[in-house]
């Protein structure tokens, strides 16, 4: 891999210490995230309405990214991220040490997003910065896989742990002061990451501009359709099927493998085929993906529709990885580096705008016209997805365009 890697960033960056980062504190995000849902249901009592209260406030960082960035304008991508790492260790730490109230709680999950968003649109940046020409939809990929890695090594410690516990009392807040330690050592980690990357001459971190419409409305789109399976996918699992962190976990842990294979692929395909295809295929699947998580208890015995489930969320996870087409699409039409920067911190809180309404509404939805229809919506935001995708003009016939103009 070590040669791979070689090959695809610029030997001038830091790329294997900001590399070293993702995988530390993905292996933290895997031992909270292997836990969480499961802690939140059993441990603090959040039904399906409370997990989309508590997701809402979850995600209005992402919404609040693009004004949070203005204000540090003046500070670099490198600068940022190393900000976003000591923000999500002050929420890991809180996570570890408040009761289980669902206030309280709430405001720690919210305090530890505010970090992982900042970071969010800073790992994209800098993957493609330190890129090779050519090279940024497989960088994002690699990106995508060490991530992934980390995130299974987590998920990995929660099944140990949990098998060897058999019928002890869960200690849900040891996995989270765990999670704490590996994050500070994320923090440490961030602090080699050197470099200063330029702000754009505006000295904006953000900005809307005519041509990025299209990437805007995509990313509506994709939050919305991801939100669905990101708070209530394994929501679903717990509360109708009865699943435990130790299911859940190995269910995360299964993902994290075929996406760490998968991503590499995924981006290659998108250098390859072209940043519309991969957009306007993959959510083509889903539709099948959710007639399936929605309606598998309808049409199999339980026992089957539990496994059916566990199957198509896996099939999500994979689909997703396809979201790094929009990123490419950005760095394709953009006219510099920082442009791209900053197209894709504000392409976050745009997506944010509708995924926090599915956070809060999705389990009002579920509530009280039943998980089916939650995840028709979802299908149904799929195909728009998909067919506002195929009109996306790529770079190559823009060129043809114009050329045609000119002629004429």
């Amino acid at each position: 891999m070590l040669k791979k890697l070689r090959e695809i960033y610029k030997s001038e960056s830091p790329y294997m210490s900001f590399l070293l980062t993702l995988i530390v504190c993905g292996l933290g995000y895997g031992i909270y995230k292997g836990v969480l849902d499961n802690y939140l249901a059993e441990i603090v009592g959040m039904g399906e309405l409370d997990r989309g209260v508590t997701e809402f406030f979850r995600e209005l960082p992402g919404l609040l990214l693009v004004f949070i960035l203005a204000l540090f304008y003046r500070f670099s991508a490198q600068a940022l991220y190393k900000i976003g790492s000591i923000i999500m260790l002050l929420g890991m730490v809180m996570i570890s040490v408040v009761p289980p109230g669902k206030a309280l709680v709430t405001i720690a999950i919210c305090t530890y997003s505010l970090g992982e968003h900042i970071q969010l649109g800073m790992k994209n940046t800098l993957s493609l910065e330190y890129s090779k020409e050519g090279k940024g939809g497989q960088a994002l990929g690699y990106q995508n896989a060490i991530t992934q890695i980390g995130t299974l090594g987590g998920y990995g410690v929660v099944i140990v742990a949990f098998m060897l516990m058999s019928s002890v009392q869960k200690p849900y807040r040891a996995f989270f002061i765990a999670s704490t330690c590996l994050i500070a050592a994320g923090v440490i980690f961030c602090f080699r990451i050197k470099g200063n990357s330029t702000t754009d001459s505006s000295k904006r971190r953000f900005y809307f501009r005519k041509k990025y419409t299209k990437y805007y409305m995509l990313e509506v789109f994709y939050g919305a359709r991801k939100q669905v399976f990101f708070t209530f996918g394994p929501y679903v699992l717990i509360l109708f099927y009865g699943a435990n962190a130790l299911v859940i976990s190995l269910l995360f842990a299964v993902s994290a493998i075929c996406c760490f294979f998968l991503a590499p692929v995924v981006g290659k395909i998108i250098d390859k085929l072209g940043y519309k295809i991969v957009m306007i295929s993959d959510t083509l699947i889903l539709v099948i993906v959710c007639f399936f998580y929605g309606f598998a208890h309808r049409i199999f015995p339980m026992p089957v529709a539990f496994v059916v489930c566990c199957v198509n969320y896996i099939l999500d996870s994979i689909i997703s990885l396809a979201s790094m087409a929009s990123n490419v699409y950005v760095q394709d039409i953009s006219d510099s580096p920082e442009e791209t920067r900053a197209t894709i911190s504000t392409g976050i809180s745009v997506n944010h705008m509708i995924t926090i309404l599915i956070a809060l509404f999705g389990g009002w939805i579920w509530q009280a016209l039943g998980m089916e229809t939650l995840f028709i919506l979802s299908a149904v935001l799929g195909l728009c997805n998909s067919a506002y995708a195929a009109t996306i003009k790529t770079s190559g016939q823009l060129k043809d365009a114009n050329r045609t103009s000119a002629d004429a």
